[in-house]
């Protein structure tokens, strides 16, 4: 199995595909990144404006030239969390060919995300779907259509994984199957401290996949009716 991730790979590392940053706009960079790790350690919504101004170094006045309000800032957040994951982990894995290959270099560079880019408060897409799912309005709403997209494209990758391709419901029930090993592989070595549960949640995805790349079961030739 290789997923065609490196060791020294990191998503906070990859250069920007525009070429370096104009100082306004790596000010502004910096914002949403500190912002996005507190919100990881504390939640999105206890994240003041106050808070990442100290945090980047920057007065209150300055930080204002760049979010005139926590509203736009927390929109920002959602919306780099966002991008970062489908660069780094889709379109990145996207070195693979579509199938099984594809899919195993998501689910590694997911876990991988999750462990150690984000090794001490867990993967920021997951806490903000748990901060979020109770609070309507347009944050949430962001967060919504951006995870449906992902859905979407994740549910296509499962259909690829066989010829004949699997039906909307299966590939439906393989990626939900998936995202329940991610956010069981979470609570496992966050919560409970149980050792080595990257290898148990890739051998639970190795397993699920094996079930589903298997022909559907052809049915029995009809028998003729005795004469």
């Amino acid at each position: 199995m290789s997923s065609g991730l490196s060791p020294s790979e990191s998503p906070a590392s990859e250069p920007s595909a525009s070429g370096p940053l104009r100082k306004g706009d790596a000010t502004r960079a910096r914002i949403i990144d500190a912002a996005t790790r507190l919100a990881a350690a504390r939640g999105l919504m206890a994240v003041s404006l106050g808070d990442v101004a100290e945090a980047v170094g920057l007065s209150k006045s300055g930080l204002f030239k760049h979010f005139d309000s926590k509203e736009a800032m927390h929109e920002a957040v959602v919306q780099m969390v966002v991008e970062r994951f489908v660069n780094w982990i889709l379109d990145g894995a996207e070195i693979q060919p579509p199938g099984r290959s594809r899919l195993e270099g998501i689910f590694d560079r997911w876990l991988h995300w999750a462990e150690t880019e984000w090794e001490e408060t867990g993967c920021p897409i997951m806490a903000l779907s748990v901060e979020l799912d109770d609070q309507p309005g347009p944050l949430k709403d962001l967060l919504q259509g951006r995870l449906r997209e992902m859905r979407r494209r994740l549910v296509k990758e499962f259909q690829a994984l066989r010829n004949p391709p699997l039906s909307e419901a299966e590939a439906q029930a393989a990626y939900f199957q998936m995202k329940s090993f991610l956010l069981g592989q979470s609570d496992a070595r966050r919560m409970m401290g149980d050792a080595d549960t990257h290898r148990a949640a890739q051998a639970a995805f190795q397993s699920l996949l094996d079930r589903t790349m298997r022909p559907p079961a052809q049915e029995p030739p009809a028998q003729e009716p005795p004469a």
